[in-house]
């Protein structure tokens, strides 16, 4: 006898091949008086085979059941004529049977209307004798990255040069290529004065007299730049004082003493060379020149200042003319050499409270003392 196809195997090949089946089903729970079958039990089997000649879509021509199949077409040839109901319900279900049939067939040719998707479909099986699709490398799937293009190193300037930390005194000569004669140098400035030759040395001739000022905080100290006019005149030469500034602790140390600050006086001849007279300020009485610089302070550094009043520079000085004579350089850098320095011998006093002013701004500003290395020292008997 001819097997139809079952519900699971039906459900096995497409999903428009169940619904098909279930369209089938229908059609013959109408013929069918007492109702649709189960689903669970498959479809009803039909009582008569398909018409001879005709070719079952899951079976060959040639095959074993095709005797099983005749002889059921006889049984049922002869039960018709006892049960003219079931030929009826027999007929309809064949007429199904042939409906599902064809359109499987249009279905598996291609020509179906019907389309049914319940899911995404599956990707299509290679034929025969294919080889499976490549999968794509694992490359390929991934997003590259976007590369990230290098920066460029950038040269950091060097420290600014300070008093302390990686711009202090020690390390002044690596700052800067022009500040290699601070660490070189073989006159550096200040030095601890000591075993000074006494001698008869000529007063140095001070020309000072009431002048105009400016005043700048430079971020290393306080600044006063005095208007020209005012000179000195030293072992021949004549210099003109260009302006002033001030050191806390002093610079300079006599036989290893230092002082509460320092004052210099920086001049420059005509050729440039620079002579600085350097006092030492000690704590005492409050100093009138000194506090008009105070009176004048700029309010931001490097912001000049003007003054409305006078100052006279010979009022800093001590009354004793006395002074201590060498050879040294800038005590900043670049640390130049070939400074004529002129130390008086004698302090002028400052009050605590002019001195407790520049330390609010500067508490320390003074280079330490640097090798004498043999120089000669003289000083006024």
């Amino acid at each position: 006898m001819m097997r139809k196809p079952t519900l699971a195997g039906l459900t096995a090949c497409t999903p428009l091949a169940l619904s098909l089946l279930l369209s089938a089903a229908a059609l013959s729970a109408h013929a069918n008086e007492e109702g649709p079958p189960s689903i669970k039990e498959g479809l009803p089997k039909p009582a008569v085979a398909p018409a001879s000649g005709a070719l079952s879509p899951f079976k060959s021509k040639g095959s074993a059941m095709a005797p099983a199949a005749a002889a059921e077409a006889d049984k049922s040839r002869s039960d018709s004529t006892r049960k003219p109901a079931t030929t009826s319900v027999a007929k309809a279900e064949a007429s199904a049977d042939e409906t599902l049939q064809k359109l499987l067939a249009e279905r598996i040719a291609g020509s179906g209307d019907v389309v049914l998707r319940t899911r995404e479909p599956s990707p299509a099986k290679p034929a025969a004798g294919e080889a499976p699709p490549a999968k794509p490398a694992a490359s390929a799937r991934k997003t590259p990255k976007p590369e990230v293009a290098a920066q460029p190193a950038v040269a950091l300037p060097p420290p600014r040069w300070d008093y302390s930390g990686d711009g202090g005194p020690e390390r002044w000569s690596t700052l800067k290529p022009e500040n290699a004669v601070c660490a070189s140098g073989l006159r550096q400035s200040p030095i601890d004065i000591r075993d000074g030759i006494k001698v008869q040395l000529d007063p140095v001739q001070f020309d000072y007299q009431p002048s105009g000022f400016r005043v700048v905080d430079t971020g290393y100290t306080v600044q006063v730049n005095v208007a020209a006019g005012n000179t000195i005149q030293i072992m021949g030469r004549r210099y003109e004082l260009v302006g002033f500034n001030f050191r806390r602790p002093s610079e300079e140390r006599v036989n290893g003493r230092g002082f509460d600050m320092g004052v210099h006086m920086v001049h420059k001849d005509m050729d440039g060379r620079l002579a600085v007279v350097a006092v030492m300020l000690t704590r005492g009485a409050a100093q009138p020149v000194i506090q008009s610089v105070w009176n004048n302070l700029p309010l931001e550094r490097n912001r000049e200042v003007e003054a409305a009043s006078l100052i006279d520079p010979t009022k800093l000085l001590p009354d004793d003319p006395r002074y201590i004579t060498y050879m040294g350089s800038l005590t900043t850098p670049p640390c130049t050499e070939g400074v004529l320095w002129i130390v008086m011998k004698t302090p002028v006093q400052v009050s605590a409270e002019q001195i407790a002013i520049f330390s609010r701004l500067y508490p320390m500003n003074a280079r330490p003392v640097q090798p004498d290395n043999g120089r000669l020292i003289k000083e006024s008997n």
